[in-house]
């Protein structure tokens, strides 16, 4: 698709702000104002930082609502300390976001994105309005506590990781996934300026704790999920070897208002192998 210079995640500045809880965050705010006019922040995945984001998907968000992405704390281009549970990253969230001076906006988490999007929306459910939930899981949820694919854990826990090590972990072994994979990956150098920072290992260690303690079998947890009555939009590939896609069928069920969507040929990088569609599906969505 195309946009303007200043509606492109390729393109758009790096922006930094100082938080009450002394972390200077850095990020991205960018698009065209919806009608509803609340913008849509979006949370990334484990070792991730704002040039992760898909500029094909992030862009079609853009099309139509104005859209911020964040390194949270200790990530990327922002200060302090990566926390090591997922709560704490939740109130990293809210601290930036009252830096920024936002009382109510759409939320969209990937991952771990997607466990920090269900945090901030128990924490602070008067300013959600909207949650689109994609390749993620419920606290106790269902095989995260550790990954048990070799491969799988082998690449995303490598210390230097490889932008090729994503075909593995977010795309189908079909080759039509991994020739999409191929193309994603393109699409995420073409960002030539301001580039943010990579994540390192303490990034890493601490998120894997927070993951791992988020995934610890527990029945109970799920019941949290009824606190939750905001319009969800829970989504994923057909075969999220990651976040196992039965977590996707898991939020939808004790959700109250949810519904659910799940892409063929696809894993957890479902929404970089469909960036278009998937961005249109989750734009129809907010803006209904």
């Amino acid at each position: 698709m195309t946009t303007e210079s200043i509606h492109s995640q390729i393109t758009t500045p790096n922006l930094h702000v100082e938080a009450a809880d002394g972390v200077t965050y850095r990020y991205r705010r960018f698009g065209r104002p919806a009608e509803s006019g609340l913008p849509l922040v979006c949370l990334v995945h484990f070792r991730a930082n704002l040039d992760n984001w898909d500029p094909e998907f992030v862009d079609t968000l853009a099309a139509e609502r104005e859209v911020v992405l964040v390194d949270l704390a200790g990530v990327g281009g922002s200060t302090g300390t990566t926390p090591n549970t997922v709560e704490e990253m939740a109130y990293n969230a809210i601290a930036f976001l009252d830096a920024i001076e936002l009382d109510r906006y759409d939320l969209l988490g990937f991952s771990l994105g997607g466990f920090i999007a269900q945090e901030i929306a128990l924490f602070r459910p008067w300013q959600v309005r909207r949650l689109v939930l994609a390749g993620t899981a419920p606290r106790g949820g269902r095989d995260i506590h550790l990954y048990t694919a070799g491969a799988i854990r082998d690449t995303a826990f490598g210390d230097e990781p490889a932008p090729t090590d994503l075909l593995t972990l977010f795309f189908e072994k079909t080759p039509s996934s991994q020739a999409k994979g191929v193309e994603f990956l393109k699409r995420l150098a073409l960002r030539t300026a301001e580039r943010d920072t990579p994540t390192g290992l303490a990034v890493r260690d601490a998120q894997l704790t927070a993951i791992s303690a988020w995934g610890v079998r527990d029945e109970s947890r799920l019941q949290r999920l009824e606190s939750i009555r905001q319009p969800v939009l829970v989504a994923n590939g057909d075969n999220d070897e990651m976040v196992p896609t039965q977590n996707t069928h898991l939020l939808a069920e004790h959700l109250l208002n949810a519904r659910v969507s799940i892409y063929p040929d696809a894993g957890h990088g479902f929404l970089f192998q469909y960036p278009a569609q998937f961005g249109h599906e989750v734009n129809a969505f907010l803006g209904s």
